[in-house]
């Protein structure tokens, strides 16, 4: 349990936050088209919970609240396992606007932490597992550790939180 901090003005466009402001800034006449507005905390704490469940991750009794002022996203429930609550806390933390993760998720398998790890400018899973491991053939394992968050080993990029299991 604790916070995790993630780079907030990167990551999957899950809301549209910037798309709703331009819209309203474009039109001059505001009584043609209805205003935009911003989603509300329900609304994003809904769509981030909704983006937990797609992980099919076994967490019972999840609950996602969302501060638009703070960008932070808190989440609770009961992982079965640590690496079930690992994932869920990048799934929401690799999300454009979030800025902070505040982790409640109690588990029921302890094991040890994985290594949180932020893509740079230049970074392969290779290089990331060479660096980790010792050997970039163990790429694959990073890969597989962020399933199904990754959908390929070549598609990560700058900022992007990941998580590394011990070796």
């Amino acid at each position: 349990m604790g916070m995790f901090s993630f780079a907030k003005d990167i990551g999957d466009k899950i809301f549209n936050r910037e798309d709703a402001k331009k819209e309203t800034e474009s039109n001059a006449d505001a009584s043609k088209a209805p205003a935009a507005t911003e989603p509300s905390a329900q609304s994003v704490a809904n769509l981030l919970l909704k983006r937990i469940q797609q992980q099919n991750l076994d967490i019972s009794e999840l609950k996602v609240k969302y501060n638009g002022s703070t960008d932070t996203a808190e989440i609770s429930g009961k992982a079965k396992t640590q690496a079930d609550r690992e994932k869920a806390i990048i799934a929401i933390g690799n999300v454009q606007h979030v800025a902070k993760v505040i982790d409640n998720i109690d588990i029921e398998q302890d094991a040890p932490e994985s290594t949180m790890y932020t893509v740079k400018s230049g970074d392969t899973l290779s290089k990331i597992a060479q660096e980790v491991y010792g050997s970039a053939n163990e790429y694959n394992k990073i890969f597989e550790a962020n399933k199904p968050m990754l959908s390929d080993p070549n598609k990560i990029y700058v900022g992007q939180v990941l998580r590394i299991p011990k070796p």
